[in-house]
């Protein structure tokens, strides 16, 4: 099976650089499934503000949003 390796700082588009040190400075590095976005930029600029719509505040506490996000990843044998 084909695989897309996460695309690194050096050599993703240079609008994407402050989104990388942006999400380096939250979460201490730049997390793989923004990675492999940035092999489309367009898509990763534009993906950012529906996922902190869903992560952010909102009726369903975010323990719960994270259960589901692992649940999810159980059901369909994702490891990550």
């Amino acid at each position: 099976m084909a695989t897309v390796p996460p695309l690194p700082r050096d050599k993703a588009a240079e609008q994407l650089k402050p989104i990388y040190d942006s999400m380096t400075g939250k979460f201490g590095k730049m997390p793989n499934f923004f990675a492999l976005m940035a092999h489309r930029p367009e898509v990763l600029k534009n993906f950012l503000p529906l996922y902190a719509a869903v992560t952010g505040e909102g009726s369903v506490e975010p323990k719960l949003k994270e259960l589901a996000y692992l649940k999810t990843s159980l059901v369909n044998g994702c490891n990550y």
